[in-house]
C-alpha cells in the first residue's frame, strides 16, 4: 500500500488518532481532561440545519468534556449575502449554541466573514465588513488560553484577496504574535492548536484533479510552512483543523494535523467523502492527545452524498 492509499483509507475510516509525544522527562505536567472540537456547523434556516445542529449539540452536552473549541464556519453563509441575512444567521447560531451549555472558544472560518463577495452589496466602509461581524459576536480572531497545564492557540487562517475573495493565509502580524506567544512558554509545555483552513492536508489525494485550477489557495494555508516552522522546538501535541468536512490525520515531523468531519456533513446534504455528520472528542491523558469521531444520527431532507 502506498502513502496516498494509506492516507485515503485512514481519512475515510475516521481512525482514532493518537499523537506522538516527547519523552516523559521532557513533558510538562498537565492534568487529564477531555474537550470537544466542533467545526463547520454552517447554520442556516434551510435543510433543517438548525434542527441538525441542535441534535449535535445535545449529544455533545451529554459527553464528559471541559469545554468546546468551535473550529469555524459557524454559519452558511455571510460572504455574499446582505447584512440583514448575515446577522440573522449569526442570531440563529447564537440561539442554537445555547444547547451546548459549555464554555466555547471560537475559531474564525471563511464563511464567517461578512460582505467579502461583491454579491453581498457591502463595501469595506461597512463597520461590520470582513471579520468585524465575527469579532462583534465572538471576540478576537486569534488568541491563546491555558487549561489544566495545556496551552491552547487559536489561529485565524482567513486571508482576503484584492479581487474580493478569500484564501488560506496567516498574515505577518499574526505570525509575529504566534512567535512571541510560543516564546513565552517553557519548551516542555503541551500545546494544542486550532485553525479552520488546514495547515497540512492530503485532501487533494481523495478527489479527482479539477478541470480548472482554483484561482485562489483556498483548501489549505498558502504560507503554512511559515507557521509550521514556529512549532519546532515546542511540545505541540496536535493541530485541530476544519474546512474540508472530512476525517483525516497527516503526521508531519512527528506532529499530527487532525482534520475533523463537519457537524453539517456534506453541507446538510448527507455524507461528505465517507465522513458523516459529527464532531471530534479530544482526550488528554498522561501528556498525550487522542481523538475519536462522534456522529449523531442526522438524516438529511435532501441527501446528496459525495
Amino acid at each position: 500500500m502506498n502513502r496516498r492509499e494509506f492516507l485515503s483509507l485512514a481519512g475515510a475510516a475516521g481512525l482514532v488518532a493518537i499523537a506522538p509525544s516527547l519523552p516523559a522527562a521532557a513533558q510538562s505536567a498537565s492534568q487529564d481532561f477531555s474537550f470537544l472540537f466542533i467545526t463547520d456547523t454552517h447554520l442556516q434556516p434551510e435543510l433543517n440545519a438548525a434542527g441538525g445542529c441542535d441534535m449535535a449539540f445535545k449529544k455533545a452536552r451529554g459527553l464528559k468534556s471541559d469545554f468546546v473549541i468551535q473550529g469555524g464556519d459557524h454559519v452558511f453563509d455571510s460572504l455574499g449575502v446582505s447584512k440583514d441575512r448575515a446577522s440573522s444567521l449569526f442570531d440563529l447560531y447564537g440561539k442554537t449554541e445555547q444547547d451546548l451549555g459549555l464554555k466555547i472558544h471560537h475559531t474564525i472560518g471563511n464563511h464567517d466573514c461578512f460582505g467579502i463577495y461583491p454579491a453581498s452589496g457591502a463595501t469595506s466602509a461597512d463597520p461590520l465588513y470582513g471579520k468585524k461581524m465575527f469579532e462583534e459576536r465572538f471576540g478576537k480572531t486569534y488568541y491563546s488560553f491555558d487549561h489544566k497545564g495545556v496551552h491552547f492557540i487559536v489561529l485565524d487562517s482567513i486571508g482576503f484577496t484584492p479581487d474580493r475573495a478569500y484564501e488560506g493565509r496567516v498574515d505577518a502580524e499574526q505570525l509575529s504574535w504566534l512567535a512571541m506567544d510560543l516564546k513565552t512558554l517553557p519548551t516542555a509545555t503541551p500545546v494544542i492548536v486550532s485553525v479552520h483552513i488546514p495547515l497540512v492536508t492530503a485532501f487533494d489525494s481523495y478527489v479527482p484533479v479539477p478541470a480548472e485550477q482554483p484561482k485562489h489557495h483556498g483548501l489549505s494555508v498558502a504560507n503554512s510552512s511559515e507557521v509550521i516552522a514556529l512549532f519546532e522546538g515546542h511540545n505541540v501535541l496536535g493541530v485541530l483543523q476544519g474546512h474540508t468536512h472530512i476525517n483525516e490525520q497527516v503526521v508531519w515531523h512527528g506532529l499530527p494535523y487532525i482534520t475533523s468531519g463537519a457537524v453539517c456533513g456534506n453541507w446538510w446534504r448527507g455524507i461528505r467523502l465517507g465522513t458523516p455528520e459529527g464532531f471530534t472528542v479530544v482526550d488528554i491523558k498522561g501528556g498525550k492527545l487522542s481523538t475519536r469521531y462522534e456522529t449523531y444520527g442526522f438524516k438529511s431532507v435532501d441527501p446528496q452524498n459525495t
